[in-house]
């Protein structure tokens, strides 16, 4: 009786792992960039460049006065 040769499943886990890690990656990048879609950074964005012309505005007002 020939016996039975076992199979090597390396190649099959290496490529679960891959897989795995690529799917892993996609799922967190997509749950990475959901905070774009809500419009906080937008207003975020709208203050921070409120402020700064504001600042430029005094500034330029200090530097005309002297």
């Amino acid at each position: 009786m020939a016996d039975a040769q076992e199979r090597d499943n390396t190649w099959i886990w290496v490529g679960v792992a891959i897989a795995s890690i690529i799917l892993l990656v996609v799922l967190l990048k997509k749950d990475e960039t959901k905070h774009l879609a809500s419009g906080a950074v937008a207003a975020s964005n709208a203050e921070v460049d409120a402020k700064l012309s504001k600042q430029h505005s005094l500034k330029g007002a200090n530097d005309t006065a002297k």
